[in-house]
C-alpha cells in the first residue's frame, strides 16, 4: 500500500467521522419526532427508528392535543412559527439592506472610514450587557412583544456581520470596471444596481442565508422581548414541558420543523451559495 493511497484512505476516514459525529443527533432528532409517547418517555426499550411511528408529536404542537396526553397546551405552533417567519425575515431585509448599502459607500466612496470599526463595536459587547438599556428604550417607544420592535433588533444585531461580509466581497472587486461604466456616462446609482450587485450576487445569497439563520436560531433577545403575542419558535420549544417531564418527541418534531425554512432557503440559492462561498479566494 502506497503512502498516497493511505493518505487518501485517512482523508476519507476522518471525513466520515466528521460526517458521523454530525448526523448522529439529527437522526437522532428525526427518529424521536415520529415516536410515541412511550417510546421517549422511558429508558427502557430505546431504539433508534420508531417501533411504532407516529404523527402524534406534530399533531399536538400543532393542535394542542393528541390522543394518550391528558395534558393540552395554551398555544399551537403556529402562532411561534409566524412570528419566527416574520420577525426573522424582516431582521434579515433590515440587515442585508443596510448593510450592502453601508459597506459599499465605505469601501468605494471612502465615506465614513471609521465606521467599520463603529460596526463591529456592535458585536464585541455581550448581549447580557445591552440588552438592559435595550429593554428600556424598547418599553418607551412601544416595542415590546411586537413584530416590528424583534424585528428592529434583529436588524442592529446582524448588521455588523452583513456590513463586513458584504465590504469583503465589494473589495474584491476591481474598481477599473466601475470606472468605466461612469465614463460611459452611468450615475453612480446605476453602476451600482446594474453593475456591481450582480457581480457579488453569489456573495449577497450567502449574506442573505447566514443573516437569516442568525435571526431564526435567536433565543435571548425573543426571550427578553416578548411576552406572549409574538414569542419565536426556540422560545416555544423551551416551555414544552409538563408534569411528566420535558416533552422530547414534540421537541423533536418542533425541532424538524424549525429546520425546514433555512434548508429551503439553502436549497432556493444554492447555485450562488457556492461561489458566495469561494468569493475572491482565487486570484487572476
Amino acid at each position: 500500500m502506497t503512502s498516497s493511497f493511505r493518505t487518501v484512505v485517512l482523508k476519507y476516514a476522518l471525513v466520515l467521522l466528521a460526517c458521523s459525529i454530525v448526523i448522529y443527533p439529527l437522526l437522532w432528532m428525526v427518529t424521536m419526532a415520529f415516536k410515541p409517547v412511550a417510546e421517549w418517555t422511558t429508558g427502557n426499550g430505546l431504539t433508534w427508528f420508531p417501533k411504532n411511528p407516529t404523527l402524534q408529536n406534530f399533531e399536538y404542537i400543532f393542535f394542542g392535543h393528541t390522543a394518550g396526553l391528558a395534558v393540552s397546551l395554551d398555544r399551537t405552533v403556529i402562532g411561534p412559527l409566524t412570528a419566527s417567519l416574520v420577525t426573522s425575515i424582516c431582521g434579515t431585509v433590515l440587515a442585508v439592506v443596510a448593510g450592502t448599502l453601508s459597506s459599499y459607500a465605505v469601501v468605494r466612496h471612502r465615506t465614513l472610514p471609521s465606521l467599520a470599526i463603529s460596526v463591529l463595536q456592535l458585536r464585541l459587547f455581550p448581549p447580557l450587557a445591552v440588552m438592559i438599556p435595550v429593554m428600556v428604550m424598547w418599553a418607551f417607544i412601544g416595542a415590546i412583544d411586537t413584530w416590528w420592535g424583534l424585528s428592529l433588533i434583529y436588524g442592529i444585531v446582524t448588521l455588523p456581520f452583513a456590513f463586513w461580509l458584504m465590504k469583503t466581497f465589494f473589495e474584491e472587486i476591481p474598481v477599473e470596471i466601475e470606472e468605466a461604466a461612469r465614463v460611459s456616462g452611468s450615475s453612480h446609482w446605476r453602476v451600482f444596481y446594474r453593475i456591481t450587485l450582480p457581480i457579488v450576487k453569489p456573495g449577497l445569497a450567502t449574506c442573505v442565508l447566514f443573516v437569516f439563520i442568525i435571526n431564526w436560531s435567536d433565543y435571548l433577545l425573543a426571550l427578553l422581548l416578548t411576552q406572549k403575542n409574538w414569542v419565536t419558535l426556540p422560545v416555544f420549544m423551551s416551555t414544552l414541558n409538563s408534569a411528566m417531564g420535558e416533552m422530547y418527541g414534540m421537541k423533536a418534531a418542533l425541532g424538524l420543523i424549525a429546520a425546514i425554512p433555512p434548508v429551503v432557503l439553502g436549497l432556493l440559492i444554492q447555485k450562488h451559495l457556492v461561489r458566495g462561498l469561494t468569493f475572491g479566494a482565487l486570484k487572476q
